[in-house]
């Protein structure tokens, strides 16, 4: 029986759902197999890049779904953020992913040699295009966040960086927040680091959950959207076990002071 994933309002209006299936190093034979497994289960965001070099995997996947009720995420390399290359760039991903629209288009990391305005003035013209229903950043401090917002005529909506018990970057979380930015948590689960965590087992056990689910409800508890990528049947599950349930403000607490 598939899960209905809640989701966030983003600030264009469009909804995003706070559980993703992340599709880093999932490529070759196995990607398009594990996506349309997934989306037989109820996920209904898939989140890819340029850079995963999975783009036509991805887009086998979603192929036989409807998809109006698939949420995309793709990024732009950070050496593809002039104003042409961004254009370019975008409409390789649609052709890859055989599709006329990103739900959300990231710039993947900052690049201090290429000039924002640049990105954002490309940005806004694949918005009025309708090739981009969203915008948003990757691994962008307070700063350049900030800078980006001021820049841009198209609301940024989210920014996409390490947010888990282990790296726990608070006082951008808030900032965000203030400022109507969702925040998506790109390696929700430390890349398997914090599963033998004394105090994430200690919670789990408590819980009655995994680590990886402790983790990840964690990370709904602090208000992000989860993308954790999974291959197995069994994983792809577990990870969506995760709204039925909740963290103690307790065992909430214990996570949020765990020594970094």
């Amino acid at each position: 029986m598939a899960v209905n994933i809640p989701t966030f309002k983003l600030s264009t209006g469009f909804k995003m759902p706070v559980l993703g299936l992340g599709t880093w190093e999932l490529t070759g034979s196995i990607c398009a197999p594990t996506i349309r497994k997934a989306l037989e289960m109820g996920y209904r965001h898939i989140d890819t890049a340029d850079w995963y070099e999975n783009h036509v995997e991805v887009g086998e996947g979603i192929r036989d779904f409807d998809r109006s009720a698939i949420f995309i995420t793709s990024k732009v390399r950070p050496t593809d953020l002039r104003y042409s290359d961004v254009l370019k760039m975008c409409d390789k991903a649609l052709r890859e992913l055989r599709t006329d629209y990103l739900d959300l288009y990231l710039i993947h990391w900052p690049n201090p040699d290429i000039p924002l305005e640049d990105t954002l003035r490309a940005f806004n013209v694949l918005h009025s295009q309708r090739k981009v229903r969203s915008f948003g950043v990757s691994n962008f401090s307070i700063e350049l966040l900030q800078q980006a917002m001021d820049l841009s005529a198209v609301p940024i909506v989210n920014n996409q960086v390490p947010f888990h018990p282990l790296d726990y970057p608070r006082e951008l979380l808030e900032f965000c927040q203030a400022n109507d930015v969702t925040v998506t948590s790109y390696s929700p689960l430390g890349r398997g680091q914090l599963l033998g965590h004394r105090v994430i087992k200690a919670v789990a056990e408590k819980c009655h959950r995994s680590p990886a689910q402790v983790c990840l409800r964690w990370g709904l508890q602090k208000g992000t959207v989860v993308i954790p990528k999974a291959s197995s049947e069994e994983h792809l599950r577990e990870n969506m076990d995760i709204f039925d349930w909740s963290l103690s403000p307790e065992d909430e607490e214990k996570l949020d002071n765990i020594k970094r």
